[in-house]
């Protein structure tokens, strides 16, 4: 059995995630409490693709941790999938949809709820693989959900993504690079319509040193440090990497070592926020 943990802040896209995830054929549950979590597999015989959501209007969510450990010694493929969203966007899409905050009360503000919300979840959040809603389309989201399902599991997966930093810097990032200070291919006419993919860019970017050299100490570091990831039970590790719009320079590094992790037989995803 494969089965998929949605979790997450309230708001933040988890219908979007299982519903996406049902469409993939996979058998959803939505809110089981995390104490009837490792009862999943004697009760869904026959299932091979399971996903379900578990959050805080679920109780003794302290549990889920452990329920989770006891899936994976019965050997199910356990994947966790986190989503979150920065606090402006989730009061927002309250306001916007006019939706009770799971947590809130008389005494409490939109942003108190959402902030105490994130405080619970702050043990869950490192369990699996974080992804940042803020700026994503429901479309890109259901995408990027699909791509996290099909993705071959073991027990560590680079991802690499590129952004904008005029758009915020992901907070689902675990290291964040800044290629700011490198030449922009975008006060080239010729460039400018074009991104970090096209063969055009990669040889301007190619043809600066520093960005060469920015890259092999990138590369270093997360070749260097991977192992203790590795040891501490991280299945995914996100670099994300930042230019002024998320067009040109970020992509070109996202995609560069990507490719360079790909050959050393590392899994990879690599992603760009602001592309799609």
């Amino acid at each position: 059995m494969q089965l998929v943990i949605v979790t997450g802040l309230s708001g933040s896209g988890k219908s979007v995630a299982l519903k996406a995830l049902e469409d993939s054929g996979y058998y959803c549950i939505d809110n089981l409490p995390a104490t009837l979590l490792s009862n999943i597999p004697q009760h869904l015989i026959g299932q091979s693709r399971v996903a379900i959501s578990v959050d805080t209007r679920s109780k003794a969510l302290e549990a889920l941790p452990d329920a989770i450990d006891q899936l994976k010694d019965k050997g199910i493929d356990v994947r966790i999938l986190f989503l979150e969203s920065g606090v402006d966007t989730l009061v927002k899409r309250f306001s916007e949809t006019r939706r009770r905050h799971p947590l809130s009360d008389a005494d409490t503000t939109l942003a108190e709820s959402i902030q105490r919300e994130r405080d619970l979840l702050g043990q869950i959040a490192y369990l699996g693989h974080r992804i940042d809603t803020s700026d994503l389309s429901a479309n890109t989201l259901r995408n990027w959900v699909k791509d996290f399902v099909a993705h071959e599991h073991q027990d560590m997966t680079l991802l690499f993504a590129s952004f904008g930093f005029k758009h915020g810097i992901p907070i689902d990032a675990d290291f964040v690079f800044d290629v700011r200070f490198l030449p922009n291919p975008h006060y080239d006419p010729v460039l400018r319509p074009l991104t970090g993919k096209d063969d055009a860019v990669k040889e301007f970017m190619e043809g600066q040193p520093d960005a060469q050299m920015l890259f092999e100490d990138i590369r270093n570091f997360v070749s260097h440090w991977l192992q203790a990831f590795v040891r501490d039970n991280r299945s995914y590790l996100t670099i994300a990497i930042g230019c002024t719009g998320g067009q040109h320079r970020s992509v070109y590094f996202a995609e560069k070592l990507g490719q360079y992790f790909r050959n050393e037989q590392q899994k990879v995803l690599v992603r760009h926020r602001e592309l799609e």
